[in-house]
């Protein structure tokens, strides 16, 4: 029988083993370590350890964010869906991840794998997690890699319905676009029991890398010039656009009271806003940049 010490130690090893990883793909830039504590007295009590690697050759940021932290009150966005826990204590852990590449050839990535506990005894607890793409550049190759890994992860029989709530929430109403090309999204999993759930967080965090790092290598020496990387800088405004105003993750951060710099961590280093500027006007119908907006962030079954 696990419990949430075992969850925090996999969290730590995991942390460590996904720097590794990148580290050695990047060559030379290495991640800074930035260890916090919430001061006594503040209402959201915990710990952190934020891990950001800046101007490498290949990650032009790269961000793997671990923390424990515990509340006397749940925040909006967590009890939305379950009014019921309003008020409640609650104590949160996990390990996000955001990687935003120099080359526009090489897509930004992110994984998040949590469990929350509810109650005085922590009771109360779920599971949470998953991983999901956002290309600037579509590869037929890369979305069907990127997908098959991804129901290696959590399983044949659960891929579909995750893949499902994927496309659903990283999804931008306001623009009425996908953000990405989805992956596999979960919340409020309890399925199974305890021991059920981790051993899903387990195959979902170390299957992030397996679908993400062979993706990185094919395309960072991509040759690329000014018109790429403009196209690379609008497209990340619209995932600022997304972690910003729609994402729950950030919204529970912040409302709970959260460490504001390891919680907006996953901001690419440089984005832009053009006015009213769609690809087929930019580039022309039929272009690389067009066409990822028509066809590679339309959601369909990759596999």
């Amino acid at each position: 029988m696990f419990t949430a010490s075992d969850v925090e130690i996999f969290l730590c090893q995991l942390q460590d083993e996904l720097c590794a990883q990148m580290e050695a793909v990047e060559g030379s830039a290495r991640f800074l370590k930035d260890l916090w504590q919430k001061p006594a007295g503040a209402a959201l009590q915990g710990f952190g350890d934020t891990r950001v690697l800046e101007g490498g050759a290949v990650f032009e940021r790269a961000g793997i964010a671990r923390s424990v932290v515990r509340g006397p009150a749940l925040p909006p966005s967590a009890t939305k869906a379950r009014p019921e826990l309003a008020g409640q204590p609650f104590t949160a852990m996990g390990l996000s991840m955001v990687v935003h590449p120099r080359n526009p050839y090489a897509p930004t990535a992110h994984c998040n794998v949590r469990l929350l506990s509810v109650g005085e005894a922590g009771d109360g607890w779920w599971f949470g997690g998953g991983f999901d793409l956002t290309p600037y550049y579509g590869f037929e190759q890369d979305c069907r890699h990127w997908h098959q890994t991804a129901r290696e992860a959590v399983g044949a029989e659960k891929y579909p319905a995750f893949k499902r709530a994927c496309d659903e929430y990283f999804y931008l109403p306001h623009r009425q676009e996908p953000r990405g090309i989805g992956g596999i999204f979960y919340d409020d999993y309890t399925a199974g029991g305890f021991d059920a759930g981790f051993a899903l967080m387990q195959r979902v965090g170390r299957g992030y890398w397996q679908a993400y790092g062979p993706i990185v290598e094919r395309r960072k020496n991509t040759a690329y010039g000014e018109r790429e990387r403009q196209w690379q800088l609008q497209r990340r405004g619209r995932y600022v656009e997304f972690n910003l105003v729609w994402d729950r993750g950030t919204h529970f951060g912040l409302q709970s009271g959260g460490r504001t710099e390891s919680i907006l961590m996953s901001m690419p280093p440089a984005a832009e806003w053009a006015y009213d500027k769609r690809p087929d006007q930019l580039y022309g119908q039929g272009s690389p940049e067009a066409r990822l907006l028509d066809h590679y962030l339309q959601p369909k079954d990759w596999l």
